[in-house]
């Protein structure tokens, strides 16, 4: 993140400094309060966009550095298309746009205004909502930088509006969510030796501050739940596993909770069944679903969301020595029903087991959501594009699909199918922790479904949406952050009243 991020709303003003940010659609068309703005500056955009053969396309940038007749360093022309084509998360995509493209200016000011006139409340805090994800970077870790490389600075954020003071209302809503991703960012760009489960664990106790309530599960606690599948994983580590049980009562005392679980592999080496060298430093991020649940609570504790959430997160590194759990040992879960370890590398779904049924069974909530980087077979299907969604509730999984497009940050429901589970029956056991090569996604999925009873449920495969995924408008970072405006949108437009 830079050093410091500010934003703060005002009137339609010409700035005196820094960059300059401003919008015209498809046919270079500019909003009157812009056009006055730019002043004499309009024809060179004019004369610049032709030279560029720039059209004002979506997302399409012209830049003018030390432009004549603005006291700015600095002039982006931002094109918005048509926006009465805009999806909606584009006003967010816009503001990214604008940030990335402002060339590190210590003050930005972005004219929140379209051809047709100025943008709503809500459209000026989705634009100050995308710069603030642009500016993320995580670099707490460097002590040099080459001779071309800028410092971190300090960045402010003009929004320029009609109705300062209503964006001004809308804003803290946003920069909650913002502030989880960022949160969720973090954690899955730390290195394994800074953050393995115990120190996890106390990240998500400063939630308390936001006055979540907070239960950390040590190993002794995890021993008499008989969470055996979760403690087999970490059995192999120096550092001990823990569960987190975080809760926001937000809602009536009487509503049910919509419950959130998170796979938290602080750092995965496969264990006995080891994987290969090359990528493994990427494993670090095998706890993207944890954090995506910890970023969540924050986001609705700190906007004071009105529902009832659980999110429960289980911590465990999985490393292989003398005490490592091996092929072919036999597990007994916390549910009671028994896992033959076919593959210890297939270790996520033994965690997932026990959390989701002490939720299921401790909370009864009236919906259940998991993210977990469970399996390469997801982003073979997938790509990078989409997280897999899998449900056995079909409201629920239209509900995410829906809140998927609003946020792009896209699912894509795959089958769920009795067929599946022979691939997962064990001769010697209820099932085996892996069903083989072929629908490798599906069968994992299989495998959690069969811990989540009668409770609607929806398993996320991001494995391929979290880290390492492609650079966007409004992440730079190795980390995406994926899954927090995912779900709070969830939330919002599902279960609060």
């Amino acid at each position: 993140m830079a050093e410091e991020f500010r934003v703060r709303f005002g009137s339609f003003a010409a700035p005196t400094k820094g960059a300059l940010v401003v919008f015209c659609d498809d046919g270079l068309r500019m909003g009157p309060a812009t056009r006055s703005i730019l002043g004499k500056a309009t024809a060179l955009v004019t004369r610049a966009a032709a030279a560029a053969r720039f059209t004002g396309k979506l997302a399409a940038t012209l830049d003018l550095v030390a432009p004549a007749d603005l006291p700015v360093d600095r002039l982006v022309v931002v094109g918005v298309g048509k926006p009465k084509d805009w999806t909606p998360n584009d006003p967010v995509r816009l503001g990214g746009v604008a940030l990335g493209k402002a060339g590190g200016a210590a003050e930005v000011t972005v004219v929140a205004e379209l051809p047709t006139g100025a943008m709503d409340a809500e459209t000026a805090a989705d634009l100050a909502l995308g710069a603030r994800l642009r500016a993320y970077a995580f670099d707490r870790y460097k002590t040099k930088r080459k001779d071309d490389e800028a410092a971190p600075r300090a960045v402010t954020l003009v929004v320029g509006t009609k109705d300062a003071a209503a964006a001004r209302r809308v804003w803290p809503a946003r920069e909650a969510v913002a502030a989880g991703v960022v949160l969720a960012r973090d954690l899955v760009n730390e290195p394994p030796n800074v953050l393995y489960p115990d120190v996890f664990a106390q990240r998500a106790v400063e939630l308390r501050k936001l006055r979540v309530g907070v239960e950390v599960l040590d190993e002794r606690a995890l021993k008499r739940l008989r969470m055996n599948a979760l403690l087999a994983v970490g059995q192999g580590s120096e550092h001990d596993s823990r569960v987190v049980v975080m809760r926001w009562n937000g809602g009536r005392p009487s509503d049910k909770p919509i419950a959130f679980v998170g796979k938290g592999v602080c750092f995965d080496s496969g264990g006995i069944s080891i994987k290969p060298a090359q990528g493994m430093e990427d494993m670090k991020g095998d706890m993207a679903g944890a954090a995506c649940v910890v970023g969540l609570m924050h986001a609705l504790a700190a906007r004071k969301a009105k529902v009832n959430a659980i999110g429960a997160i289980g911590l465990v590194e999985n490393m292989p020595d003398g005490r490592a759990q091996r092929p072919g040992d036999i597990v007994t879960t916390m549910s009671g029903q028994t896992v033959e370890i076919i593959n210890t590398d297939a270790e996520g779904r033994l965690v997932l087991a026990d959390v989701l049924h002490h939720v299921a069974t401790k909370y009864k909530p009236r919906a259940m959501i998991d993210l977990a980087t469970l399996t390469g077979a997801i982003m073979v299907a997938l790509g990078q594009e989409h997280a897999g969604l899998f449900s056995n509730d079909d409201k629920l999984a239209e509900s995410l699909v829906k809140a998927g497009q609003a946020t792009a940050e896209r699912v894509w429901r795959m089958p769920l199918a009795p067929e599946y589970d022979k691939l997962i029956d064990s001769k010697v056991a209820d099932m085996k922790n892996t069903g083989g090569r072929f629908g490798g996604a599906v069968t994992a999925a299989q495998f959690l479904q069969r811990f989540v009873g009668t409770t609607p449920w929806a398993h996320l495969d991001i494995a391929g949406t979290a880290m390492g995924s492609p650079q966007t408008d409004i992440n730079t970072s190795w980390s995406s952050g994926f899954g927090v405006r995912l779900l709070d949108r969830l939330v919002a437009d599902a279960y609060e009243p």
